[in-house]
């Protein structure tokens, strides 16, 4: 394993120019996690001991996404593509190899790397006895946006989004799941940051819902010459969003590549092709 601190390959010419403009550089990266055992024998001596094994989350990936780019990671519950999303959020520390944002180290340089992103996630929190807008009012005062402009801001984002202008005023626990999900991406997006991490936004909404926010995804970087990095399990949108995708296993990438490449390449849509590369079958390892 690769530390932090040890000497990375130094990359040829045409890696190193590649990456002088690159949105997001990842070299080797490295990410682990002590749980518990559950296979350890239950006796007092467990409770004692406490065994522990070693997941190994993300296992040297390496990627290079390019400014203005939606790059797609593609894989099951567990391969690993939110701990890499966390990892360029700064919410992870690797163990070892470099994270790199628009020139920006996310270990040394954090607050930089944090004023060019913003996250959405299927964990959103918020304050849930609030309003939509109460939500998002508070995040602008964090963010430093005047009210007003933050107020006119959200109220077309979430138009935009297909959010019922009757619900903006509810109680955000009173709200559908998929409703919620909209004001974490409006949440998101009404600062305009130039990388968007979107980890799975569309779980849990109807389709109509989906394709609004797609939509929506597809102006943000049109308008604001924004870079999207998507994870997801749904190989439809990424086909429909991504200008590039990877597939992840087990913590590693398994084949990326444009969506027509990896279906020439590979042959029939991307779930087949995600079969050829890894020897599994998409429907079953989403059922597990």
């Amino acid at each position: 394993m690769l530390a932090i601190t040890e000497a990375l390959p130094k990359p040829d010419g045409q890696t190193r120019a590649a990456e002088a403009t690159a949105a997001v550089v990842v070299r080797h990266a490295v990410k682990s996690f002590q749980e518990n055992d559950p296979e350890a024998q239950r006796s007092w001596r467990h409770w004692l001991s406490r065994p522990r094994r070693t997941l190994h989350a993300v296992r040297g990936i390496d990627m290079t996404i390019r400014r203005g780019e939606i790059f797609g990671i593609l894989g099951p519950n567990g391969s690993g593509k939110s701990t890499l999303i966390r990892l360029i959020a700064t919410l992870l520390i690797p163990d070892g190899g470099e994270v790199k944002v628009f020139g920006h180290d996310v270990v040394t340089e954090t607050m930089a790397v944090r004023r060019l992103i913003n996250r959405v996630s299927v964990e959103a929190a918020f304050f849930k006895k609030l309003s939509p807008m109460e939500n998002l009012r508070y995040a602008a005062r964090l963010y430093g946006l005047p009210m007003a402009e933050a107020t006119a801001r959200c109220t077309l984002i979430m138009q935009r989004l297909g959010f019922p202008r009757s619900k903006l005023g509810a109680s955000l626990e009173d709200l559908s799941r998929g409703q919620q999900q909209k004001v974490a991406i409006a949440r998101a997006l009404m600062t305009s940051p130039v990388l968007i991490l979107l980890d799975e936004p569309t779980t849990g909404l109807d389709p109509k819902s989906k394709r609004d926010v797609q939509e929506f995804i597809l102006e943000v970087r049109q308008e604001h010459d924004a870079t999207v990095i998507l994870t997801s399990h749904d190989m439809a949108e990424s086909e429909r969003l991504c200008d590039r995708v990877a597939f992840i296993d087990n913590g590693r990438f398994v084949a990326e590549g444009t969506p027509a490449e990896l279906r020439e390449r590979f042959g029939g849509n991307l779930e087949e092709v995600f079969l050829t590369v890894t020897g599994k079958n998409w429907e079953e390892v989403e059922s597990e």
